[in-house]
């Protein structure tokens, strides 16, 4: 009688399979990359070390790496010292920093997007024309303070919410217009704008939609992938405004769940173990080697097919400062 051979006990775990969709575009936009450029560049030219008010954009891992080249980041101009180079962050400041700084006679170089810097003439044309100024943003975030810093107290108004447009009354007989912040969810701005037009037919509108070009991509790149995913993943920093705004376009297309991790670092592999097909983007001031090292923790782990979800093709592109260009 013939024995039978037992089969050896398979002692290996079998890998799961995950899908990952990548959002395009994603990550860096034309005016992150211009204010990054604009910090090493400055500090090419003048050596280390260069002054940078604020965080240059919002994501620490940008600001580490350029604090290692030599730059150093301080909340207010008196910081500074007068021999030494100073550069205003993307999301712009309000006008009593740079005059401030011409009263130093200090070297100063604007990174402030165009895309902001846009809203900040619209809101002293409208001024200008004797209109009151209704902002649409967050309070507290740097790109409100700066645009609303353009112009005198009183001059200007900040709308939250579609609470806010609902209740807000005018001055008598005032007229009025309205700006954006530009990196809010097109969603909930449409909604707010719609109130405000249903109260105020007159109201002036942006001569073009301030709501930046990147972020109107990258969540309509979020919308794409949205309904095909068991979890998303943005990265970015918990104080970027854009980012945050791409986890609440996830959850409102549909994706259950959707969450802001900085890196790698930060995923929450219990909630991936459980999700087949997986979306990932990651905000305006978030590098692409982050996105990089996502994927590599999640095929160190699994089986790994990466698909990418291309809207549209960027290729704006911010010219540099005349002062870096100079020989």
């Amino acid at each position: 009688m013939s024995a039978t051979l037992a089969s050896p006990k398979n002692t290996s775990t079998a890998r799961k399979s995950k899908t990952v969709l990548l959002a395009a575009p994603r990550g860096f936009c034309a005016g992150v990359d211009r204010a990054i450029q604009i910090v090493e560049r400055s500090i090419e030219k003048f050596g280390a070390p260069v002054y940078v008010r604020h965080e240059i954009v919002h994501n620490r891992h940008v600001v580490s790496r350029l604090s290692e080249l030599g730059a150093i980041f301080v909340d207010e101009l008196d910081e500074c010292p007068d021999d030494r180079p100073v550069i205003f962050s993307a999301h712009g400041v309000p006008k009593s920093v740079p005059k401030a700084a011409q009263a130093r006679d200090l070297t100063f170089l604007d990174a402030t997007c165009p895309l902001v810097s846009k809203v900040h003439v619209e809101a002293e044309r409208h001024a200008a024309e004797g209109l009151h100024i209704l902002l649409i943003g967050h309070a507290g975030h740097p790109e409100v303070i700066g645009t609303m810093g353009q112009l005198n107290e009183g001059q200007m108004t900040l709308i939250e919410t579609n609470e806010d447009a609902q209740t807000y009354t005018p001055q008598s007989g005032q007229k009025l217009a309205l700006v954006t912040q530009t990196t809010l969810s097109v969603d909930d701005t449409s909604e707010i704008i719609a109130t405000l037009q249903s109260r105020f037919p007159d109201i002036a509108l942006p001569y073009k939609e301030d709501i930046c070009y990147a972020t109107t991509n990258r969540q309509a790149a979020i919308k794409a992938i949205a309904e095909r995913c068991d979890m998303l993943l943005v990265i970015g920093s918990q104080t970027s405004s854009n980012s945050k705004r791409l986890v609440e376009v996830g959850a409102n297309a549909g994706v259950k769940n959707a969450a802001l991790i900085s890196s790698a670092d930060s995923i929450d592999w219990d909630a991936i173990d459980q999700a087949d097909t997986i979306g990932l983007s990651a905000g305006a001031s978030a590098p692409e080697y982050l996105t990089d090292g996502v994927i590599a923790a999640l095929r160190s782990r699994y089986d790994v097919s990466c698909q990418e979800v291309e809207v549209t093709k960027e290729k704006v592109i911010f010219r540099l400062p005349r002062l870096l260009l100079d020989k």
